[in-house]
């Protein structure tokens, strides 16, 4: 659709529950969720070693790159989520993506206006794939999606905001913003930039059903209409009392390193937590984080079927499922859904 058309109507109702189509689905973190919430979902991945994760876990999967697909190659799909990869955004990457913002908030109104984008106009052509969610929801000129899920680290927020004076242009309603994944059940501290769009009802972000962490205040204390946090000990009660030495450090100096107890969140989990350190209470050196336990800290369940290779890799770049779930839940996908993800 361009600026001219008129406002798209919501696709037909199906038999059975809404379809999402997941780009740059990864190993699963969005798709976790919507199993959790009786959503079926098939899932467009690149990447053969996510691929096996999601081949091992059952989920629907589609190997391929996202720039060679379509709309019409899902016309089952009524939802559409996706989370594009960040490392030309985030902080620990190069930097080039934030960089170039305003070239792809230009970017954005192009394709508004029906206008190619060269995807080589930017340094580094993976911050391109930022707009790739954009482009579907333009090719999608019989109906709009019912709803929309986007997620980035919080730089990319400006981003968003552009693609909501789109949709807001196509008919939707938009709600954008960073939301902290604690406030959502996820037993570490991330934060996210967001976006959920409806076509039929106010979108909104997520009310968050946790207490926000706050170092020095204790689990227990805070908002009494909220949950308590999650802490590592809480989803890792095998493993004991213990302290997390992250890898990050000002410097590269050790002594500047962060440190947090099992009684409290993570740190961000990234594709690197194979690196932090773990402490025991006496001070003696500890195993390293498994990919079970990894995964856990992002939110997966326990017995996650974690396939292929440099899979700390796959956990960091997923979305949390409680997260995931949050947003699907405010983009009104299954508006009856209980909000369930393996515990």
């Amino acid at each position: 659709m361009t600026a001219a058309d008129p406002t798209p109507n919501p696709r037909p109702d199906t038999e059975g529950d809404p379809v999402i189509v997941d780009l740059f689905a990864g190993p699963g973190g969005i798709d976790a969720a919507a199993r959790g919430m009786g959503l079926p979902t098939v899932g467009l991945e690149w990447d053969a070693n996510a691929v096996a994760t999601r081949v091992a876990a059952s989920l629907p999967t589609v190997h391929g790159d996202v720039r060679d697909y379509s709309p019409r190659d899902f016309p089952d799909a009524s939802d559409l989520a996706a989370g594009p990869p960040c490392q030309t955004f985030t902080i620990a990457g190069d930097g080039s993506g934030r960089a170039e913002l305003d070239r792809v908030i230009e970017a954005v109104g192009r394709m508004w206006a029906g206008q190619p984008v060269d995807p080589q106009m930017f340094a580094d052509e993976r911050t391109a794939l930022v707009l790739e969610p954009l482009r579907w929801i333009l090719a999608d000129f019989e109906h709009g999606y019912n709803s929309v899920v986007l997620e980035q680290v919080p730089q990319a927020l400006p981003v968003w905001e552009a693609y909501a004076r789109v949709l807001k242009g196509q008919g939707y309603s938009v709600a954008t913003g960073v939301l902290n994944a604690e406030e959502y059940g996820v037993p570490q501290t991330r934060r996210r930039a967001v976006l959920v769009a409806r076509l039929v009802g106010p979108a909104t972000l997520p009310t968050p059903t946790h207490r926000r962490y706050v170092k020095g205040v204790p689990q227990h204390e805070g908002d009494p209409t909220l949950l308590p946090w999650v802490s590592m000990g809480d989803v890792l009660p095998h493993r004991g009392e213990f302290s997390v030495v992250s890898n990050y450090g000002t410097g590269g100096d050790p002594k500047n390193r962060g440190r947090r107890t099992s009684r409290e969140p993570a740190f961000t989990v990234t594709g690197k937590i194979s690196r932090n350190r773990i402490v025991g209470p006496d001070g003696r050196e500890l195993e390293r984080f498994t990919h079970a336990e990894a995964g856990r800290l992002q939110g997966f369940p326990a017995d996650w079927a974690w396939s292929g290779c440099d899979i700390p890799q796959q956990i960091g770049n997923a979305c949390p499922p409680p997260l995931a779930a949050a947003l699907l839940t405010a983009a009104g996908v299954a508006q009856s859904a209980a909000l369930e993800v393996a515990a």
